[in-house]
């Protein structure tokens, strides 16, 4: 099915760019005046698309009015959005992809060519979500005691062999690690294993060493696992025009999507438009920090705009955040984002798009922006659109986007008014809402000093810790008498003499994991120490300093920006790659300082950039611990205690005596973003491009069909041609009445989606597991309903399947319901498979809010697949109810004040429809059961286009129609 013709009844706003190019556009401006001026960014874009798709029928003037009128219609009115691509993964994208195979197969037997079966939109399916981890390393440093039990050894490989000996280090005095120095009794062979995920560098010396055998070993296991599914998509990718596959061991679907597949400004056949994108993962929110609107939906929705329809949306609120002033020196992106967050959160924007603008957007990198769209779960927003600006083409051009390409962008943007600048003018947007953030009020924070919710801003850490000397012992108190919280106590530590007091740093460890693997704090944190250093500062010997990595990739920007000499010199020296410091794995605190903390008795300090930091967890001895960002950590491990004011006490002294504040090494957000850009993203993105660009050998040798048809293997347990259109004929027939239909479920309220489509693991005592083991599959082989969802006859089994499903004709939850002919209580499943045979339709009875929850493509097909031909409910989750229609189920809606316990119904009645010749939106039917009892029903079908794909018998057939 072709794309929507481009707007005929807007052909007049169809422009060239300049006078010396080709490309053209819509120059939706011309059309709305001052009313497009003062629309939010991302509404634009909705608009764009609609003018550029308008045809009448999916697409109406009225509906481009709508949106042109958004000030007015918001909240108020349905539109359609054709986005420009299509995003999959691997578990929800197969169910798409097997449908397409299975339309050719129709197209063929109406007498079509199926080579004419193609996805209307883009399509991008990145195969990530089948790795699982059968193989594993472990080598942990200085673990003493993980958490209580016997010392545990270093782990060792298992299952595979012993790793190849390693280039020698060529006998460099600080070598502790994995690399051979060559000299006698240098090697330990405490890191002859590396973790999962380690660098292509030796994590000490940056030597070049084999790609990890953990990640070669599991792509193997991933590649014998799922051959069948990639041998599939190799078929897809290559029969079907508009569908690219990216291979097993790219990246996450987000990440690609981000990193390589957005346009920002889509051509198609010297057309340009905003790139835009709807897809199967719940991350897709990320790409709307580089300008892209985009969202994630369920497998039916996007099934339907790779068909070539488009998604339905009630125009949405827009909230406008306004970014304003300057973030405090010393805020770092973390505690940018976190903040903004926060914000968003309390104000509440759920089920809203957010809108970014203002001065201080300016200050956002791309990585900073992208986070936060990708948090929008955190704060319930349907998206949080940064609109294009300077900043992100600078991105870009970092990024190896081509120079021709980002100045027709700059162009095209600036002419339909989608580029944003700081300066304020007469087009400035209007929002439903508008929220301030003043950047100034995010502070630089840390947690303490015994438990993770204790949030204090290190301008009140001294006055914070002096307060928790003073309080009696509990979550912030230590109960030191006054006249003892000036006591120090002298230690003699490599020949040198030093003083410890209450508040002394005794464990400093900067790690990069969880909320610190954003890569500017770990560079924040580098810079610092380069800075330090060369102010002539250090960390006092005692401190227990350490760097651990959450990744090789830490290490190799670290490395390639030159900052990890200085983070070695101040002590923080790479131990290894896994959690240490955190759980527990510290290194024992020399005798001397133990000593002395017993002796004085005093409340000694951790700082780490870690996630956990409860009272005794790094040491027993050490009494306050506090999480910081890992500049931070250097900082106070530079300062040698938290008592400090670093607004105006100095962390120490240079060569001259001048003192040195920690804003004179402090690194400004402008370095960190620059040296972000330069050794973090640019490499990435060149990597990334190379393993798309190149594929790896596995994937390119591994062989599929190129056959017009997919060769079905009726073997197969988790591919096969699924039934959808097996009773399909060229011309939609008539309406048939539903006549003496069975209830095969009466299900109360609020039933989900969850309780209706197949999830999880089979039970063994399952219709889906007799199916399997009748195949000759052991239990071991059943895998997950998510694995076998290109098996509509393991789907079609798992539907109704939940043990907590409550049928009211069984009294209790379980997956069972009652065939009334014979009395029997069955499975789901087993019920319909007898009602089939017997030739009685099927419906289903149920209360308030049927189908809420997430969206879930089998929570439709599944139903119809069983026999079900209606639904008869008091309320719909209205996604689902588009489901429902969009594979052939009539949703039906009891009157206003009516249900099944008011009518009297029981359920066990058989009941009749009959549908009129000109079925309409909202028409009411009359029922009438065996019982005698007629009553009315509405039709819950809101549009045209849903009362037409009704009458095809659903979405599948309506366009495999148009190909035939």
């Amino acid at each position: 099915m072709d794309a929507p013709a481009a707007g005929y009844a807007f052909e007049y706003l169809i422009e060239t760019l300049n006078d010396n190019s080709r490309k053209k556009f819509f120059n939706v401006p011309r059309l709305g005046g001052t009313k497009y001026d003062v629309l939010p960014y991302s509404i634009r874009v909705l608009l764009e698309a609609a003018v550029r798709n308008c045809d009448g029928f999916l697409m109406k003037e009225q509906d481009v009015m709508n949106i042109l009128d958004w000030k007015t219609k918001q909240r108020n009115v349905e539109v359609p959005f054709f986005p420009a691509r299509v995003l999959l993964q691997d578990f929800t994208g197969i169910p798409a992809m097997v449908d397409f195979a299975a339309m050719r197969e129709a197209v063929k037997v109406l007498g079509g060519d199926p080579k004419k079966v193609h996805p209307a939109r883009p399509t991008d399916l990145t195969v990530d979500h089948s790795l699982q981890i059968d193989f594993s390393k472990c080598a942990i440093q200085n673990a003493p005691n993980p958490g209580g039990g016997e010392p545990q050894k270093a782990g060792k490989l298992s299952p595979l062999k012993a790793q190849p000996k390693k280039a020698p280090c060529r006998g460099q005095t600080a070598c502790r690690g994995s690399c051979d120095s060559g000299e006698p009794g240098r090697s330990s062979g405490k890191f002859s294993s590396q973790i999962e995920n380690t660098p292509i560098l030796c994590p000490f010396h940056l030597q070049p060493v084999p790609e990890p055998e953990t990640v070669l070993k599991n792509q193997e296991v991933e590649f014998g696992r799922n051959r069948e599914r990639l041998q599939f998509f190799k078929w897809s990718s290559r029969v079907f025009k508009n569908v690219a596959v990216i291979p097993p061991g790219t990246g996450m679907a987000h990440q690609v999507n981000l990193e390589y597949l957005s346009r920002v400004v889509f051509e198609e056949k010297d057309l340009l438009f905003p790139d835009s994108v709807v897809g199967t993962d719940s991350h897709i929110t990320m790409v709307n920090g580089l300008g892209i609107l985009g969202w994630g939906v369920g497998g039916i929705e996007t099934e339907a705009v790779m068909l070539g329809l488009p998604v339905s949306l009630t125009l949405p609120e827009v909230v406008g955040c306004e970014l304003t002033g300057s973030s405090n020196p010393f805020v770092t992106s973390i505690d940018v984002v976190l903040g903004i967050t926060k914000h968003l959160r309390q104000v509440g924007v759920a089920g809203k798009f957010v809108e970014f603008f203002g001065s201080g957007v300016s200050q956002l990198s791309i990585v900073d922006r992208t986070t936060i769209a990708n948090m929008c779960p955190e704060y319930g927003a349907t998206l949080s659109f940064f609109p294009v600006d300077n900043v992100t083409l600078k991105h870009l051009e970092h990024t190896g986007f081509d120079k021709a390409k980002l100045e027709s962008m700059e162009t095209y943007l600036k002419a339909v008014k989608l580029f944003r600048n700081d300066q304020k003018n007469s087009g400035e947007p209007e929002y439903s809402q508008v929220i301030q953030i003043n950047l100034n009020s995010i502070v630089p924070s840390v947690s303490g000093p015994k438990r993770p919710q204790d949030r204090v801003a290190v301008a009140d850490m001294k006055r914070d810790f002096q307060a928790c000397l003073n309080e009696k012992v509990g979550f912030k108190g230590f109960q030191i008498a006054a006249e003892k919280q000036n006591d120090t106590v002298c230690i003699q530590y490599e020949g040198s003499e030093f003083r410890l007091c209450h508040g002394s740093v005794v464990v400093a460890a900067v790690i990069s994991c969880t909320n610190n693997c954003n890569p500017s704090v770990m560079l924040a944190a580098g810079l610092l120490a380069k800075k330090a250093v060369d102010a002539g500062l250090r960390v006092n010997p005692y401190i227990r300093t350490s760097l651990s990595p959450g990744s090789g990739m830490v290490t190799h920007y670290l490395s390639s920006s030159g900052v990890l000499p200085y983070l070695s010199k101040l002590g923080f020296e790479i131990v290894g790659y896994g959690c240490s410091t955190c759980v527990g794995n510290t290194a024992p605190l020399s005798e001397a300082v133990l000593n002395a903390i017993k002796q004085g008795d005093l409340v000694t300090c951790g700082v780490l950039s870690g996630n956990r930091h409860f009272e005794g967890r790094l040491c027993d001895c050490v009494r306050a611990n506090y999480l910081a960002s890992p500049p931070l950590v250097v900082a106070y491990a530079i300062a040698g205690t938290v008592n400090i004011d670093f607004q105006t006490e100095p962390l120490g002294t240079d060569a001259t005596g001048r003192n040195i504040y920690l804003q004179d090494i402090w690194p400004s957000r402008e370095e960190v973003h620059q040296m972000e850009e330069e050794r973090v993203i640019l490499p990435m993105f060149k990597t990334l491009k190379e393993k798309i660009e190149v594929g790896n050998k596995r994937w390119n040798c591994l062989e599929a069909p190129d056959s017009t048809l997919f060769p079905w293997d009726s073997k197969s347990t988790y591919i096969r041609c699924p039934s959808f259109f097996d009773k399909l004929t060229k011309e939609p027939a008539a309406l048939q009445p539903i006549e003496n239909a069975h209830v095969l479920l009466y299900l109360g309220d609020s039933v989900t989606t969850d309780h209706i489509s197949p999830a999880g693991s089979i039970a063994r005592s399952s219709s889906a597991a007799k199916y399997l083991t009748h195949r000759g599959l052991t239990p071991r082989e059943f895998n997950s309903y998510g694995a076998r969802r290109g098996n509509d006859a393991v789907m079609t089994r798992g539907t109704f399947a939940n043990i907590k499903l409550f049928n009211k004709f069984i009294g209790k939850p379980a997956p069972k319901t009652v065939h009334f002919p014979s009395g029997q209580t069955l499975d789901v499943f087993e019920a319909a498979e007898l009602y089939q045979k017997e030739g009685v339709p099927l419906i289903i009875l149920a209360g308030k809010k049927y189908g809420s929850g997430n969206s879930r493509d089998w929570a439709a097909k599944g139903p119809y697949l069983l026999g079900v031909k209606a639904v008869l409910a008091e309320s719909y989750e209205k996604i689902h109810k588009d489901h429902l229609i969009g594979v052939g189920i009539a949703p039906l809606q009891f009157l206003p004040g009516e249900n099944a316990d008011s009518l009297g119904l029981s359920g066990r009645e058989t009941f009749s429809l009959t549908f009129p010749e000109e079925l309409s939106p909202g028409v009411t039917l009359n029922i009438k059961t065996s019982t005698g009892k007629v009553f009315g029903v509405i039709a819950s079908f809101e549009n045209d286009v849903e009362v037409t794909l009704y009458k095809h018998g659903g979405l599948l057939n309506f366009v495999a129609r148009k190909f035939s």
